[in-house]
């Protein structure tokens, strides 16, 4: 079932993994990071179809560690599927219930203004296969994860940044060394989603992006978001002074 995701080298030992079939509100972005000792998957998508499974070549390490963003569907549907999954504890993992491929039942579960379509799927991955039966799988991180804490992948550490207001467990992951920063949903390259978001709070959200504006100059040349393509330090300050001005 590997032609549900497509599967894209980004470079600097990056990949870039999509599930190009689902309405553009769940459309996320899953990053395998790889390290000389580690590799890291930044999020595991919708969780429609079996993520490891799928792409056992590139995801069969037993050694991988999922380490999570926040909790929202279209960024944790897959980790049941892993031994070790890493995470921020502010978010609510283990609860169930938090997920729908209905788009007017996925509203409720969100809260805010959302205008969803009926289906949250473009096309079925197969003949049989009913929207209905979607389940959002609850888990239990193996690892809880704070502000500071640094992941050793080998020839690479990535620093975790706790950067609550999309929800209140939000991280992102820095790579000083490389300049390169994931951001999972507090920032990407469109309007970020957060009035009357349940578990969403504007002041929080604020002071995360003045922390972000805040790191030098240099510190950040790539940003590889939840959402959307990638941007470069420039457009990353850009869209911060936008947001913040909100």
């Amino acid at each position: 079932m590997s032609d549900w995701f497509s599967v894209t080298e980004v470079g600097d030992g990056v990949t870039l993994i999509q599930e190009p079939h689902v309405h553009p509100f769940l459309r996320s972005n899953t990053w395998l990071v790889r390290g000389s000792r580690r590799s890291v998957l930044v999020d595991s998508g919708l969780g429609v179809v079996p993520l490891r499974a799928a792409l056992p070549d590139l995801l069969g390490d037993p050694d991988l560690v999922v380490v999570l963003t926040h909790a929202h569907l279209d960024h944790m549907g897959g980790a049941h599927e892993f031994d070790e999954v890493w995470a921020h504890p502010a978010e609510p993992w283990d609860q169930p219930g938090r997920g729908s491929l209905r788009g007017p039942a996925l509203a409720r579960v969100l809260g805010g203004d959302l205008d969803l379509p009926a289906s949250l799927l473009e096309a079925p991955p197969s003949p049989a296969y009913r929207p209905d039966d979607y389940v959002l799988h609850p888990v239990r991180p193996t690892r809880a994860l704070h502000d500071g804490d640094l992941l050793d992948l080998g020839d690479r550490t990535l620093e975790v940044l706790h950067l609550p207001g999309h929800s209140p467990g939000s991280i992102a992951l820095h790579d000083r060394d490389r300049g390169t920063l994931w951001t999972g949903d507090v920032l990407y390259d469109d309007e970020v989603l957060l009035d009357g978001l349940t578990g969403s709070d504007p002041d929080d959200y604020g002071r995360s992006l003045r922390r972000l504006a805040a790191l030098p100059a240099g510190a950040v040349d790539t940003v590889h978001a939840g959402h959307e393509p990638s941007f470069d330090g420039d457009r990353m300050r850009v869209l911060l002074d936008h947001h913040l001005a909100r």
